[in-house]
């Protein structure tokens, strides 16, 4: 059975594929992107992702977002819209699912924290991360380090990057210097992520109460929606009207990104996915659209990510990465064997095994490892 006929001229393809960094057989009943989305789920950093921090910190609460709900929620945002347009579903999901396998613990705070103490190092980046975990990390393979995934995954992945990192990658690092776009997929995946985590962070900042329907009212999107689902449904109130209100939010972004899209890809005239590569991005919200994603982001970054409660925590998360790395560092015989590096001369490598230690961390597990080193009494 041919799974990608369907297809769009411009869609990407198996068949077509840059393929893998190390040879392999091909599958027999599944396509090579559906290969790497079962490789992805089945790795040991996405199983991790269920206790890293989407917003707030996993021991919180248990029904806020971790990164694997969140992973999961863009996967399905991503397939929607692929179907709509034709593009191949198994690539978007496969790089939906890995593409916050490189995030730290404790979210963005924890990412800017190594990202400082990393600076003498070459810094961190995690989009970068998740490509090195997909690369190189994973451990499930006798033949090869990582999951030895096809080039459109790994580039997917790697949706942003600084130059001085694309030009030690090779191939996978050469658009960024020649300023190419990605595949329609990876374009597709980037978007669904923006779709998801705006729309969550609503429903759970509201959720934890550190955001109200009155302050959202002040969103003309969201009041816009919520006034539909009143008019629907007189008198509806509480979770079922958020819900109802958020659902609508998603499916206007959903059918405006494919609109838009489609509108775009048409009028570019392109056939091929050298064609989507040499044009100017192509999947894209509509000029208004784009406009209020703006409005809401603006919104959740002043009263939801910078609200004094989110603060404490994020404070709290930095020192702990900092001072992980900081003990580490200075005695790398307090890591596990496989990431020591003793020998005098090699702080780069000695910096990066760390980094790497920390970035696999959990919430928890970071704050368990923080209380063994600096707490009297824990082992």
């Amino acid at each position: 059975m041919n799974y990608e006929a369907h297809l769009a001229p411009y869609a990407a393809r198996s068949e077509a594929s840059r393929g893998r960094r190390f040879s392999e057989p091909a599958p027999a009943s599944r396509t090579e992107f559906q290969r790497d989305r079962d490789r992805i789920i089945h790795s040991t950093a996405f199983r991790r992702l269920e206790y890293k921090t989407q917003v707030f910190v996993n021991h919180e609460g248990d029904l806020f977002r971790t990164r694997l709900t969140h992973s999961i929620e863009v996967a399905q945002i991503g397939r929607s819209i692929a179907r709509n347009l034709r593009l191949n579903e198994d690539l978007v999901e496969a790089i939906s699912l890995a593409h916050d396998l490189g995030h730290t613990p404790f979210g963005h705070a924890g990412q800017d924290a190594l990202n400082e103490c990393m600076q003498a190092f070459g810094g961190f980046e995690h989009n970068l991360q998740s490509l090195r975990v997909v690369d190189e990390l994973e451990e499930h393979y006798g033949a090869f380090n990582g999951l030895n995934l096809m080039f459109e995954t790994r580039e997917g992945v790697l949706k942003h990057c600084s130059l001085s990192n694309a030009r030690k990658l090779g191939d996978i690092g050469q658009r960024f210097i020649d300023k190419k776009q990605p595949t329609l997929e990876a374009q597709l995946a980037n978007l669904a992520d923006e779709i998801a985590y705006n729309n969550h962070d609503i429903d759970d900042g509201l959720r934890s109460g550190l955001l109200t329907t009155a302050q959202l009212d002040d969103v003309d999107f969201y009041a816009r929606h919520r006034r539909e689902v009143e008019s629907a449904y007189p008198g509806i109130t509480g979770r079922r009207a958020i819900h109802e209100t958020i659902r609508r939010m998603i499916n206007a972004l959903i059918v405006d990104l494919t609109v838009a899209s489609q509108a775009r890809i048409d009028q570019a005239g392109v056939r091929t996915v050298e064609d989507v590569r040499n044009a100017s991005a192509l999947m894209t919200f509509s000029d208004t659209m784009n406009q209020e994603a703006v409005d809401l982001k603006r919104f959740l970054r002043s009263n939801l990510y910078h609200h004094y409660q989110v603060n404490r925590m994020t404070s709290k998360a930095r020192r702990i990465v900092r001072e992980l790395f900081n003990a580490f560092m200075d005695e790398p015989r307090l890591l596990p064997p496989d990431y020591q590096v003793i020998e005098a001369g090699r702080e780069q490598a000695q910096a990066r095994n760390v980094s790497d230690y920390i970035a696999g961390m959990t919430d928890r597990y970071a704050m368990r490892e923080h209380r063994r080193l600096f707490t009297v009494g824990e082992i």
